[in-house]
Order: structure tokens, then C-alpha cells, then sequence
């Protein structure tokens, strides 16, 4: 069977799979932030930290109590990384240093899971369960909870009450990660991942030297790190290492744990709507994009130029030949897509246009499908900025789902898509041009720049994935991918909250025959034509010095 056939039929098998998951997870995952009832572990939970889950709020409260949840977590995180020395279960790792303790702290809650560390030499047990894994959860479910409220101003007239923040990340953490997390870790410790607490020991001798690892509970970080779409890996070399990942199978169920949240919850919010082709026109807007990256990674790293790829049969070199050209694509524009970061194969030995297109799924907006929850809200501001521009083309003030975009509205939709491009370039412009940062490049040229513009892209967008080329454990790129990281999460939420208020304050207006219909193929032609323009008028110049510079001179 030839490689570019295996990567099809494989394809093919996950689309599939997604198909049978989507109706059954969407519908399920609307009847969660849908109900009135509260389970017991939900109620206990409720009454520890003195939460009413049937208080409604507005967006300033819903907005409060995400960003005190999360400055809560960074504050938890870091002291327990500046402890770790003194706890057990550290199998003998000193404590975390300031700057890169901030920066896993804010990595981890701002759902990014950067790591300029290597996991499995520096975080003990302790750290790794109690405080990374726990972050995988509810950091996941802060996401999901910002996506319902949203969607709930779509819903809603005339009341501005978005829902309960607490009651939805509980729910979200305790009917929907966990349940799926539990059965997903049996089913990679079956395929072969590692399950365990075991301390440091020789695997064996190499090269005249012996070999360390140390075990872990791995499995089960493993597939929140990818249902969650978080990322981190407890080693360094994430889902290339076999202990992580350890055949093709679970290459693959570790790519439809990525994917199944973000595309289900476009059905979550068709029914929440009261309009599942709604749902279908998300959908479709994000499989396209989806598809068409996958198409052109296949293409650049296939089609390699050379006798060394010819030879290879493709741009094999950084890639893992158990899973091979065809399933790194997919893993890459599917981890770069999402918020995921996770890697099977490293993205900076990719040719110079696929580097690119990783690059460029982060640029998006990671909204194809995006990361859990984030996706799906990133995608609707988007939906408002086609209607918008649609409405401009025929003279006539736009409409989306029965609410009027007007002013307000267009104003904090265009704030969310400015501050993530302004917060890459300028960091990356800052490092450029300072004498320091730039001696933490591999490479220099068109490949250097690329290093430096990469990690932003994955910082500010929460990402977490890396070019590896660059050496990011330094107190300048601790610290300012930090800050991206934290601004790049939480600005776009507080914009997201204002416009969810703003939208759940209208009364609904009546569709009429000059409205446009948002749930026709027409429609998400619009909506795939403004995301990719709005990104490429963005994106391209830096672009141009980096990727699009390496690819033209190989």
C-alpha cells in the first residue's frame, strides 16, 4: 500500500468515526448546559467552595468569575512548582525557577500548555497529577462554559443573564471530561500506554551508557491532554514517544480525541439555538478548512524536491516512521487547527511551506474546529464579521441568528480578531530586534525568524505547540510568551463575554426576505472566504520572511 493511500484510507477512518460521535456528543453535550438538575458530587462540589449554581449573571459577573477562577489556578500552579522539592512523590526533581514556574503556570491555565521544560526531567509525580493534569480539566471546561454563554446570548432576548459560570464548568469538568477521559485512558493503556507511579530506573545500556526513565501516570494525562485539546506532554517528546503513544492506532484515537469536542459543539449549539443547520453551516465552514490543510500538508510533504525525499518517498526526516508522512500531516494541521499543541512529529523539520501551514492554522484563529469551546466562539465572531460584511455589500443592517449587528457589536467583534495578531507581532517583532532573544535561535535566516514568529503564534493563539528549534527556557521568552499566553486566553473572552451581554439584551428580529440565510452553502463559501482574508492581510508580510521565504529557495 503507497503511503499517500494509507494517510486517505486513514482519514477516511477518522471522518468516519467523528460522523457516528457528532450527533450523539453534540446532543448530549446541549442537554448538559440545558438542565436544571444538579447532580450530588455537583451539589458537594457546589457547597465546598460556596458557589449558588442557579444564580444567573450578567456578563461583568460571568467575566469576574472566570478571571478569579483562573488567577486562582495560576497562583495554586506556580507555588506548587516552587515547592516540588519538598514534596513527595518528586522522585528527587529540585524545585521549578521563578520565571519558567510562572510560565508552565500560565500555560497550563490559560489551556495552552507551552513547556520549556523537559517533562520527564524535571516534573515529579505530585506536580504532573495534582497540578498539570487538573489544569488539563478545568481549563478545558472554562472554554466550554465561555462557548454556552455566547451561544446563550444567540438564545436569549431581552434578559442579559448568560447563565451560571460555576454550575457550567462544573458540569463541564464532571458529565463531559471525565467520563469520556476514564474510558479513553482504558483504551490507550490496552494499546500499549503507560499507567503507573513508578520512580526512576534503567531501561537499559546505550552507547556504553545506561538509559533513565521514569514512569507515570501517563495514560490518563494523555487523553485529557488531547480530549481538552491541551497538549502538554509528560515527556519531552509528547505524542512521539512511544510510552505517550505507542502505534498507529492510538496515533489515531489520539487525533479523534482532538477533533470530537470541537466538532460536536456545533450540534451543542445548533439545538441550543433551535436550529441545527446552524449547526450544519459551522460545521461544514470548519470541515472544509479542515480538509483542504490537511490536502496541502499531504501535497508540500509528499511532493518534496530533492534525492534525499525522492529516495524517502517524501519529507520523512523529523517525522516518525511508525505512523509516517501521511498521519504527521494529519496529527499537524489537526493539533495546529485546535488549541491541541500536542506533536507526533516535529513541526520545524517540516519543508518550508508545511511549517507554513502549521503556522497558518494557528493564525486562523485555531477555529477549524478550534479548541474546545474556543473554537466554536472564535468561529461565531467570525460568523458576525461575514454577516457583517455581506450587509455591507447589499446596503441593508446586518443579522445573525435573530439579533442585529449593529455598532456595539462590531466593535467588540473586531477588538477579539485584533489582539491576538497584535500581541504575535509585537512580541516577535520585540525579540527581532533586541540583541538577546535572537541568540536562542537554531538556525538563523528565513528558518530563525520562522522559530521566533512560531512560538508567539503559539503562545498568543494557545497553541503550546513548538518549531523546536528554539531554545524558549531563558527568563526573556519565559516571561513574554507568559504574558501572550495569559492576554492571548483572556482578552478575547472578555470581548466574547461583552458581546454575549450585548446579544442577550436584543429582542429578536423576524427574518424577512432580504435576510440573509446563514444556514445555506452560500453562506459558508462567505464565511470561509473572510476568515482566510482577514488572516492572509494580517499574517502575509510576517509570513513572507519566514515560511513563505524558505519554501520558494528549496
Amino acid at each position: 500500500m503507497s503511503p499517500v493511500l494509507a494517510g486517505v484510507l486513514q482519514l477516511l477512518a477518522l471522518i468516519a468515526a467523528l460522523a457516528l460521535a457528532y450527533r450523539p456528543l453534540g446532543d448530549y453535550m446541549a442537554r448538559v448546559y440545558s438542565s436544571d438538575r444538579h447532580l450530588r458530587v455537583e451539589k458537594w462540589i457546589y457547597k465546598a467552595i460556596g458557589a449558588n449554581p442557579t444564580a444567573e449573571m450578567r456578563w461583568p459577573a460571568y467575566l469576574r468569575g472566570v478571571l478569579a477562577f483562573s488567577a486562582v489556578s495560576v497562583l495554586f500552579l506556580y507555588l506548587l512548582q516552587r515547592v516540588q522539592g519538598s514534596l513527595p512523590g518528586s522522585l528527587g526533581f529540585s524545585s521549578i525557577d521563578p520565571d519558567q514556574a510562572f510560565n508552565t503556570a500560565a500555560s497550563f491555565v490559560s489551556n495552552t500548555n507551552w513547556q520549556s521544560y523537559y517533562g520527564e526531567q524535571a516534573m515529579g509525580h505530585v506536580v504532573q497529577t495534582g497540578g498539570l493534569a487538573v489544569q488539563n480539566f478545568v481549563s478545558a471546561a472554562v472554554g466550554i462554559a465561555v462557548a454556552v454563554a455566547l451561544v446563550r446570548g444567540f438564545a436569549r432576548s431581552r434578559t442579559g443573564e448568560l447563565g451560571n459560570f460555576w454550575s457550567d464548568l462544573v458540569r463541564g469538568t464532571v458529565r463531559i471530561l471525565l467520563p469520556i477521559s476514564v474510558v479513553g485512558a482504558i483504551v490507550l493503556v490496552a494499546a500499549g500506554a503507560i499507567q503507573n507511579f513508578a520512580g526512576i530506573h534503567e531501561v537499559g545500556q546505550f552507547m556504553g551508557g545506561s538509559q533513565q526513565w521514569n514512569g507515570g501516570a501517563v495514560a490518563s494525562q494523555e487523553v485529557i491532554k488531547e480530549l481538552g485539546t491541551n497538549g502538554g506532554g509528560y515527556f519531552n517528546a509528547n505524542s512521539a514517544h512511544p510510552f505517550e503513544n505507542p502505534n498507529a492506532f492510538t496515533n489515531l484515537f489520539e487525533i479523534f480525541l482532538i477533533l470530537l469536542i470541537p466538532f460536536s459543539l456545533t450540534r451543542t449549539f445548533g439545538k441550543m439555538v433551535g436550529s441545527v443547520r446552524q449547526g450544519y453551516a459551522i460545521l461544514a465552514t470548519m470541515g472544509i478548512i479542515w480538509v483542504g490543510f490537511v490536502a496541502l500538508m499531504w501535497w508540500t510533504e509528499f511532493a518534496g524536491r530533492g534525492p534525499a525525499f525522492e529516495l524517502a518517498g517524501g519529507a520523512l526526516e523529523g517525522k516518525e516512521t511508525r505512523f509516517g508522512i501521511g498521519a504527521s500531516s494529519i496529527f499537524a494541521v489537526s493539533t495546529t487547527l485546535t488549541s491541541t499543541g500536542a506533536v507526533d512529529s516535529f513541526h520545524s523539520s517540516f519543508t518550508g511551506f508545511g511549517g507554513g501551514i502549521t503556522m497558518l492554522g494557528m493564525q486562523l484563529g485555531e477555529i477549524a474546529p478550534g479548541g474546545v469551546g474556543s473554537g466554536l466562539y472564535g468561529m461565531l465572531i467570525m460568523a458576525i464579521i461575514a454577516v457583517f460584511i455581506a450587509g455591507l455589500m447589499v446596503g441593508r443592517t446586518p443579522e445573525y441568528l435573530g439579533k442585529k449587528i449593529g455598532t456595539r457589536e462590531i466593535k467588540l467583534a473586531a477588538l477579539y480578531i485584533l489582539v491576538t495578531p497584535a500581541l504575535v507581532l509585537c512580541f516577535t517583532a520585540a525579540a527581532m530586534a533586541l540583541p538577546t532573544p535572537g541568540n536562542s535561535m537554531t538556525n538563523s535566516g528565513a528558518h530563525g525568524f520562522s522559530e521566533i514568529l512560531y512560538a508567539y503564534t503559539s503562545g498568543a493563539n494557545n497553541n503550546g505547540s513548538a518549531f523546536a528549534g528554539l531554545n524558549a527556557d531563558t527568563q526573556w521568552f519565559n516571561t513574554t510568551i507568559g504574558l501572550a499566553m495569559l492576554l492571548g486566553r483572556f482578552l478575547p473572552m472578555v470581548f466574547v463575554l461583552a458581546l454575549a451581554g450585548s446579544l442577550a439584551e436584543q429582542k429578536p428580529v423576524p427574518a424577512t426576505a432580504g435576510t440573509l440565510r446563514t444556514d445555506k452553502p452560500l453562506y459558508a463559501g462567505l464565511l470561509v472566504g473572510t476568515i482566510l482574508i482577514i488572516t492572509g492581510l494580517t499574517y502575509f508580510p510576517a509570513l513572507a520572511l519566514g515560511p513563505l521565504a524558505e519554501g520558494l529557495a528549496s
